[in-house]
């Protein structure tokens, strides 16, 4: 792929200008009718630039079915979770060598099982739930969403999606008989059951918008469900679920920057939810149960939260109790009661970290990890009365590890580390945690994992990947498939850049709305440090980000092509402009928060300074993947295509530009493992080729 002379023509789309007029400016937007789907010319269009892509790739085949089997062999195809107990009962999810999908199972607790044990060495009855191979049967495309247990343990409910366009259907399961009770509802975003095994509460989203915005209840049986509630403002979503003390159903209503909460006793399906706290801007709270007491999470004294509690059903501010003070320094992430404890997460300078306290004595403790570098998760820990806490350990260098945690005996087991097969041992590689400037002086945390003695003279391939966006952190994982960047030489680089919850929600604010500029500037900054320092330099560095990471990557390409070699881009969100004046797609008005409101000319005039496709220009760009999927509901297909077909008619270099359309599949590509590996894989080629790497 380095010969650019060899390559075949790609594919010109047609022009069809249309005019879009806002305060003045004008744009024309030649490949607008790329958003019509029913027009045979656009999936004509898809067609050619994946025929295209495959004529540009053949010359890498063999490179490209290496890294597939060479990836595939460091994974336990035939491999079972770490069983968790539940009412008398073990649940587990299993997989089996040549199968795409996981199966999930239940066994009788008093039956024993060792954890990470084969399916084939269980001694007892196995009881299979679900069979996601069987519900994928004839389908390119399937994936489970929520599932939840009547109390009884007799009734499974549970969402799958069938087409990638993350639109869940709900199905309940008799796991008496076996079989599915009649009742079919679609569009179904979440589910909890009431505690008289007969109710079923479950919340719906807006058929074009997708936003989730009905709360319904079924009770078994009866054919017609009744609409509880609906949220109206188009900001707000719902989400239903019930507390781990089973005694409270909870009702959430969260914008991105405000939310409220109702509850209902579990007991009393056909009472009344009551509100804890009226929604106010820019005031996010979210509640528990422990006791007498509600436990809210909220970030009215500071935007890094704090933990009050209050009497159920006397919420206002004279009957509070603080629990955990806010400090500006610790974003309060999330928190677990038990009966006897609450375990918090908390970040500190990026760092996350697990506080245990004894609710009877107020006795706190952290728990200490040693990396500089790690992403902690909350594992299954569905048992109220349970004195351990189960959580999920990762870092760069360490594979998902599930542990137990005895919060009295302070003391640690290891359950599980996912297998990598072949020659992997830890030591042979380095973890670093550093800090570039930004041109506003603040500093930007980066990690970086890379195969001991990999040279740090500039000549090293460097992979760069950023986010930056929603407040979600950009939290450092573990990956088998990544080693085969790392035994050729590739340093792995992970950047923590503004607009990100990386270090709390300020770093959030400080990279969203009238401050995105910040998220681009920062991974820039990111760039330009490890070159000056030795990791890399342009002509090796390549970059990658998926989503709002798409918009990332094109803005910094817009604005330093020549610093780049390479890029990877995911369901890239690259039409800013377009699909946030269109309050009829779905997300766009929830998504006012994040990005502004275009229709506002302040928000309109920033945001038209680094919309992606707006902003490309006659200019040389480097090598670009640029992937998308047709049934993508987060970042629509024609983003992507559209930004393709215009920037083929712009750039002046004889770099690869390719368009990978997954014609089957959403904002996350395949949903089978291996189907998954093989875009991996092409995803690897790709950028190695590029970076002078083959073999």
């Amino acid at each position: 792929m380095t010969d650019t002379r060899q390559l075949p023509s790609p594919p010109i789309a047609a022009r069809r200008p249309t005019v879009l007029s806002k305060f003045g400016d004008r744009r024309v937007d030649d490949y607008f009718w790329l958003r019509q789907r029913d027009d045979p010319a656009t999936i004509t269009y898809l067609d050619a630039e994946n025929t295209y892509a495959d004529a540009v790739m053949a010359p890498l085949a063999p490179f490209r079915e290496a890294l597939y089997r060479e990836m595939l062999g460091r994974i336990q195809e035939t491999d079972m979770s770490v069983p968790y107990r539940l009412r008398g009962w073990r649940y587990y999810v299993r997989t089996e060598t040549g199968l795409q999908y996981p199966i999930l199972c239940r066994q009788r607790a008093n039956e024993e099982v060792g954890a990470g044990e084969p399916a084939a060495s269980l001694p007892g009855t196995e009881h299979v739930l679900l069979d996601v191979n069987e519900l994928a049967r004839g389908k390119s495309y399937m994936s489970v969403g929520d599932v939840d247990l009547s109390d009884d343990d007799r009734f499974y409910a549970y969402t799958t999606d069938a087409t990638g366009f993350r639109q869940y259907t709900l199905q309940i399961k008799s796991l008496q008989s076996g079989k599915l009770l009649p009742m079919r509802r679609a569009r179904v975003t979440s589910l909890a059951w009431a505690a008289d095994n007969e109710t079923l509460f479950y919340t719906t989203e807006d058929k074009q918008t997708k936003r989730s915005n009905q709360l319904w209840k079924y009770r078994l049986g009866e054919r017609g469900d009744e609409l509880v509630f609906e949220e109206r403002d188009e900001r707000f979503n719902l989400h239903v679920s019930r507390s781990r003390s089973e005694a409270w159903l909870f009702l959430d209503s969260h914008s991105h920057t405000s939310s409220e909460v109702r509850y209902l006793p579990a007991d009393r399906p056909d009472g009344r939810w009551r509100l804890v706290l009226a929604r106010r801007a820019d005031i996010e709270y979210d509640v528990d149960h422990h006791g007498e007491r509600f436990y809210l999470r909220i970030n009215d004294a500071g935007r890094n939260f704090r933990l009050v509690s209050a009497p159920i059903g006397r919420f206002g501010r004279e009957h509070w109790r603080e629990e955990i003070a806010h400090r500006a320094e610790v974003m309060l992430e999330s928190m677990d009661f038990f009966r006897d404890y609450r375990v918090v997460q908390e970040r500190e300078r990026g760092i996350e970290h697990l506080v245990v306290t004894q609710l009877a004595s107020g006795d706190s403790h952290r728990i200490a990890f040693d990396e500089p570098a790690y992403t902690l998760s909350s594992d299954a820990n569905p048992e109220w009365e349970s004195e351990t806490f189960r959580f999920v350990y990762q870092s760069m260098t360490t594979p998902d590890s599930v542990y137990d945690y005895h919060m009295a005996t302070r003391q640690r087991t290891l359950l599980k580390r996912r297998p990598v097969l072949g020659r992997f041992d830890p030591a042979d590689y380095v973890t670093e945690r550093r800090e570039a400037t930004a041109p506003d002086g603040t500093a930007v945390p980066v990690s970086l994992v890379y195969r001991r003695g990999t040279p740090r003279d500039g000549s090293a391939p460097l992979w760069l990947e950023g986010y930056g966006a929603y407040g979600y952190p950009n939290d450092v994982y573990f990956s088998s498939a990544r080693l085969s960047l790392l035994d050729r030489g590739v340093i792995y680089a992970t950047a923590h850049i503004r607009g990100g919850g990386d270090l709390g929600k300020p770093w959030h604010d400080a990279g969203r709305m009238l401050n995105k500029q910040n998220t681009f500037s920062d991974f820039i900054a990111v760039a330009e440090h490890l070159i000056e320092q030795g990791y890399t330099r342009p002509g090796r560095l390549a970059i990658e980000g998926g989503s709002a990471g798409g918009l990332l990557l094109g803005a910094v390409v817009n604005l330093r092509p020549a610093l780049f070699r390479v890029v990877l881009s995911e369901v890239p969100f690259v039409d800013v402009m377009s699909t946030m004046l269109d309050a009829s797609l779905p997300l766009t008005v929830g998504e006012y928060e994040e990005w502004g409101n275009p229709n506002q000319r302040r928000y309109y005039d920033y945001m038209r300074r680094y919309s992606p496709y707006d902003n490309l220009v006659r200019q040389a760009y480097p090598a670009m993947l640029v992937k998308t999927s047709l049934n993508d509901s987060q970042v629509m297909y024609w983003e992507p295509a559209k930004y393709v077909a215009r920037l083929r008619t712009l750039k002046t270099d004889a770099n690869p530009l390719l368009l990978v359309t997954n014609m089957g599949a959403g904002h996350g590509g395949a949903s089978g493992r291996y189907d998954f590996l093989r875009e991996v894989a092409l995803d690897f080629a790709f950028v190695l080729s590029q970076l002078g790497i083959t073999a």
